[in-house]
């Protein structure tokens, strides 16, 4: 997994409505954070994601934008942010490369990838890297930590 310090990687990814999201163009206008959740409309994928959704005003008076990243199709991360409200973009990873290329692929298990999230400076420079399956609140309250101080 990549961690802090480190750069990272840009990518091109499809939003939930088909729209091609690049990290370096959201980068451009400010920091953001990234988080990989294994799977869209799941128990613990939805409480992290409403907790996300949750304190998006932080985010947004921080300066930061929001991004979630999985492994579903692009019809599901619809889906998705639709019975959740979410508003923020949901990308789909559905090759796992991206996941791949963070360090986030599994590669046992059934489900495509590993519940971690990266805050990232608008210099491309991962400022903290999140990893913990279990407690759902802990990405976006250390994300935005992380990100509030720079």
């Amino acid at each position: 997994m990549l961690n802090t310090g480190d750069a990272a990687p840009d990518f091109t990814l499809p939003d939930q409505d088909g729209n091609p999201v690049t990290l370096s163009d959201v980068l451009a206008q400010g920091p953001a954070v990234l988080f990989f959740y294994p799977a869209a409309l799941t128990p613990g994928c939805t409480k992290e994601a409403c907790h996300f959704r949750d304190i998006v005003g932080e985010f947004t008076a921080a300066g930061v934008r929001i991004l979630g990243i999985s492994a579903d199709a692009v019809a599901k991360q619809k889906t998705f942010d639709n019975t959740f409200s979410l508003g923020y973009p949901l990308l789909s990873d559905a090759d796992k490369s991206i996941a791949k290329t963070y360090g986030v692929s599994r590669r046992v298990g059934f489900l495509p990838n590993q519940r971690a999230t990266f805050a990232i400076g608008a210099d491309g420079v991962i400022v903290a890297a999140v990893r913990n399956e279990i407690n759902m609140n802990t990405h976006a309250d250390t994300a935005l930590k992380a990100l509030a101080t720079t």
